[in-house]
């Protein structure tokens, strides 16, 4: 039985940045070092990215304008507000983000009504509550009492993945199922200045972010754009490599997050291996070069993995095209990004064009699909 991602659906918060003015905050902040302020001009202005959004509304505040939690514009100083504060920022603005990318899903499929839904997956790692965002969106869009909800906690930049193969097996059980997936993401709420490189890099593209996905196996009707699910595969590095070179833990103030220089090399050295048990349930696939899957879906951790991913898969600037540009637009949602990317391959791949789609997270996981574009069935 076929299961289908039925639409994709993005939101942002309101504050958008140029990356130029982020890179500016930070280095006038005390904590840098000379070799910091040089440090992070280089890594900002070789991100790739243009803007970033942000729940965040404070940088743009003038210097007659009072502090905020996150920054003293009078000071140019950023704040160091706690995790419980941050968190509860978290609480009010993630919630806004969930219910808006759920809406606005439901709102592109209008065959599939509210009273439909049977499953909610919620994503998120930048903070937590509880009743927690499955309630939120069930209460919000009036849903039935009785959806079954679930919430993929923490789990880095691929948890769309997991959530995806939930919705799937969901309805490869019930072929009556549809899945609501929603992912949002406040990564800039722990943003913080610091002479780590490591913590340089995630602070230059981690951005705020929202994607909502419906899930069925209902038939799509004709001329109407989906993406069959064919396969996921989930794969680790070898043990010791990778496991702390991208983590993501919780302090005193706020998350401290890690994107070590050493990432690109280790997707570099593992990346073709990491594709072999997904590509094997195709062998046709698995014997041809890599670039002929038509569309990659690479969720972009930073501009120079997507270098390593092009180069070692032989891939053209074109097929890597959806990713850059929603880095460039966008940044590092964390794990909403992959989601924005599909959206993109949604609407501009051709019928029966393959996609692939990965995601790197702390461990370092590896997760990966294939999918297939159609417009409806006969």
């Amino acid at each position: 039985m076929s299961v289908f991602v039925h639409a994709i659906e993005t939101a942002v918060p309101p504050h958008v940045y140029p990356q130029s003015v982020i890179r500016d905050v930070l280095k006038a902040q005390p904590e840098l070092d000379r070799l910091g302020q040089r440090i992070i001009s280089t890594i900002f202005n070789a991100s790739g990215i243009d803007q970033r959004h942000s729940a965040i509304g404070e940088f743009k505040r003038s210097p007659d304008d009072p502090a905020g939690l996150f920054y003293d514009p009078a000071t140019r100083r950023m704040l160091k507000p706690g995790t419980g504060a941050r968190n509860e920022f978290y609480i009010v603005e993630a919630t806004k983000l969930f219910v808006q990318a759920a809406r606005q899903v439901m709102a592109a499929r209008p065959s599939i009504q509210p009273g439909d839904i049977t499953h909610v997956v919620t994503v998120s790692c930048t903070g937590f509550f509880a009743p927690g965002p499955d309630y939120a969106v069930v209460r919000a869009l009036g849903l039935r009492p009785d959806v079954q909800r679930f919430h993929v906690g923490f789990m880095g930049c691929y948890a769309a993945f997991p959530a995806l193969k939930m919705a799937k097996a969901f309805c490869e059980a019930d072929p009556d199922a549809v899945v609501l997936v929603v992912s949002a993401e406040l990564c800039t709420l722990h943003m913080h200045a610091s002479n780590d490189p490591d913590t340089l890099i995630a602070s230059s593209v981690f951005a705020d972010g929202a994607a909502a996905a419906l899930v069925s196996a209902r038939r799509p009707s004709p001329g109407t754009p989906v993406l069959r699910m064919d396969h996921f595969e989930t794969t680790l590095t070898p043990a010791g490599v990778g496991e702390a070179d991208m983590a993501w833990t919780i302090g005193d103030q706020g998350y401290d997050m890690v994107l070590s220089t050493y990432v690109p090399s280790i997707i570099e050295t593992h990346i073709s291996d990491a594709l072999v048990p997904l590509l094997a349930h195709d062998p046709e696939l698995a014997a041809a070069p890599h670039r002929q899957i038509e569309h990659w879906a690479i969720h972009p951790g930073g501009r120079s993995i997507l270098d390593k991913v092009e180069s070692t898969l032989q891939l053209s600037a074109e097929q890597l095209q959806p990713s850059r540009a929603v880095l460039r637009d966008a940044g590092n949602m964390s794990s909403a990004t992959v989601l924005f990317i599909l959206r993109r391959l949604l609407h501009s791949a051709h019928d029966d064009e393959r996609v692939c789609a990965m995601a790197f997270g702390p461990g370092l996981t590896v997760e990966s699909a294939l999918l297939t574009k159609l417009s409806g069935l006969d």
